[in-house]
This record gives structure tokens, C-alpha cells and sequence, in this order.
């Protein structure tokens, strides 16, 4: 199975629909909150290659990008391939 890891703020709409949509896919996922942590928001900005807004999603290491680029995958197929599914 895939590493994915999300960094996210807890009251972001935008996480908590990328991660209810990888709970409905039962997809594990490492949930990084940022909100209060300035080193792991500057962590998520260098990994992501300078994505300042939440969530960023990783998926074995390479930024996909946010919720809208998550969702993207998924319609167009990609997500499962990514996953290893």
C-alpha cells in the first residue's frame, strides 16, 4: 500500500473533505496538522515546493498537489494507480 501523508489544519473544509473521501476509499493516511507548528507548515511548504495552503497531500513522496488535484486523480483514474490499487 502506498504512503500517503496530508499536512492539514483541523478546521480547513478543504482537509476534511480530502480525508473523508480517503476514509470512504479506505486509504490510511498520516494526518499532519500544521495549524499551531511553524516548523512542520515550513516543512509542508519546502516538501511541496512551495505550496503555502492546506491540504497538501503526498503520495509515496511526490506532492500531488491539494484537494482539487486529489480529486482530479480520482476522475481520471489515476488515484488507484498511484495507490498501488
Amino acid at each position: 500500500m502506498a504512503n500517503v501523508e496530508l499536512y492539514t489544519t483541523p478546521t480547513c473544509p478543504f482537509c476534511i473533505r480530502a480525508k473523508g473521501y480517503l476514509d470512504r476509499q479506505g486509504v490510511a493516511y498520516t494526518d499532519i496538522n500544521v495549524a499551531y507548528n511553524p516548523e512542520l507548515r515550513q516543512e509542508m511548504v519546502t516538501r511541496s515546493g512551495g505550496g503555502t495552503t492546506v491540504p497538501q497531500i503526498f503520495i509515496n513522496d511526490q506532492s500531488i498537489g491539494g484537494c482539487d488535484e486529489l480529486f482530479e486523480l480520482a476522475m481520471d483514474g489515476e488515484l488507484d494507480e498511484l495507490l498501488g490499487r
